[in-house]
């Protein structure tokens, strides 16, 4: 069972403080094996891939009844529905999904072949809880360099505009690292950046419309974010984030990498074992 503790927003000074590479490095995936060429071009040329399908109806039902079991434990236990975080070093389900051969191939394909799974997160936006998610890039949040680092983004329930599913800014991943303010108190953000006049960046706004047990991939440079679930539905999805074994962590980040691919010949990622837990201790 995990017991450290991993700020979800490190401090801004300690961020500051690193040196970090935040441009795109695009894909250069020349064979890929379960992705097409054309989908690794849309992703260099985009900075996101949607709708993959993973899961079968009766394996994500697995999945979705092992999170509700999960999610009444925690709040139980004093936490929410966002406060889930850092969870494969906690519970050996989550460990099995960012470890998941299936997912890993795609990831794989467009990272290459030594990948690193260092983060996991369910975000849950529970039936009108009013809380949106304001544009931003997920680089500007982790002490991590250089930025090539990916999101898998997989819906344990329906994702759609009524409940509040993700948004990007196809295109915006090449500008690199973009100016952001702090976000006012009536935006009602989940995280604190905000990105103004976003679609400046790039093309018009793409709604990630999905289907429980599909996924999508992003740029951790892509801009996204997502209005509030105004909905009488759930909507959860559980973020997984991989990197090349190559890139450096920063505030012992590096604890949380696991292995998932190739190898990591400089052993910089902690690479832990499975939790032998499934549920909150």
């Amino acid at each position: 069972m995990n017991t450290k503790k991993f700020d979800v927003i490190p401090g801004q000074d300690d961020l500051d403080a690193i040196e970090r590479d935040l441009r795109f490095y695009p894909s250069e995936t020349e064979n890929p094996g379960s992705l097409s060429k054309s989908q690794i071009d849309q992703f260099n040329n985009d900075g996101f891939l949607t709708a993959l399908q993973i899961f079968s109806d009766t394996e994500i039902a697995n999945q979705r009844k092992y999170f509700d079991e999960l999610l009444e434990r925690v709040i139980a236990a004093g936490g929410d529905s966002y406060s889930i975080s850092t969870a494969h070093m906690s519970y050996g389900k989550v460990f099995d999904l960012i470890s998941h051969p299936a997912i890993v191939a795609r990831v794989s394909d467009i990272l290459g072949p030594n990948v690193v799974g260092w983060g996991s997160h369910y975000f849950c936006k529970m039936p009108g809880d009013g809380k949106a998610v304001t544009w931003h890039q997920d680089a500007s949040y982790w002490p991590l360099t250089p930025s090539k680092t990916v999101t898998v983004w997989l819906a344990i329930d329906d994702a759609d505009t009524g409940n509040g599913c993700m948004r990007v800014i196809p295109g915006s991943h090449v500008h690199g690292h973009i100016p952001y303010r702090e976000s006012d108190t009536d935006e009602s953000n989940v995280l604190d950046q905000t990105v103004e006049n976003a679609e400046q960046y790039g093309s018009e706004p793409v709604d990630i419309e999905l289907t429980a047990g599909q996924l999508s991939i992003h740029s951790d440079l892509l801009l996204h974010g997502s209005e509030a679930n105004t909905s009488s539905r759930r909507r959860c999805g559980l973020t997984l984030r991989y990197c090349t074994a190559a890139v450096r962590a920063h505030m012992d980040w590096n604890a949380k990498g696991v292995i998932v691919a190739g190898t990591d010949e400089s052993a910089h990622w902690g690479n832990p074992a499975r939790p032998g837990t499934d549920w909150p201790e």
